[in-house]
């Protein structure tokens, strides 16, 4: 089986595993890395968002091997060990999670939104975030969430 070297989350791993394992796998079955959800398994649901070189991925098509060149990946776990990013807050203080199960992806997508255009219009938040669902529907929670999470000064 070969072996794969990971940065993820600013920490090195070494994983051996089949050639094309989905990276989702990686992280939750191989890594522990449980906050990136599965959902879909074809990228279309979004739950499974993480950042691979700063950009929004859906882990659940990510080959293994497509990603041991040394990208940085980032998880839900390693925006901020006390779950105080500003936009996990935001997510707090507007009360968006209800099932909770998309949090992870949408949290990601929004992170990703707010690294590219910290200051988003209704319009490009509804446009960026469209790839990820919720079944619960709390799109406008979700929505103001990121409109707080644009205000802070500390992104």
């Amino acid at each position: 089986m070969p072996s794969y070297s990971l940065n993820i989350n600013s920490k090195s791993y070494v994983v051996d595993v089949p050639e094309g394992t989905s990276l989702l796998w990686v992280l939750r079955e191989h890594l522990g890395l449980t906050g990136t959800k599965y959902s879909c398994g074809i990228a279309q649901c979004g739950t499974c968002t993480i950042h691979i070189d700063g950009k929004p991925s859906k882990a659940c098509v990510v080959p293994i091997n497509g990603v041991a060149n040394g990208e940085r990946i980032k998880t839900i776990e390693g925006l901020s060990e006390k779950g105080d990013h500003p936009v996990q807050k935001a997510w707090v203080e507007e009360q968006v999670p209800q099932c909770g199960y998309c949090q992870s992806g949408q949290i990601m997508q929004a992170v990703a939104l707010l690294e590219q255009n910290p200051k988003p219009s209704r319009e490009e938040i509804k446009s960026f975030m469209n790839p990820v669902m919720c079944r619960c529907g709390t799109y406008m929670r979700i929505l103001k969430a990121i409109e707080r999470a644009s205000e802070s000064s500390t992104l």
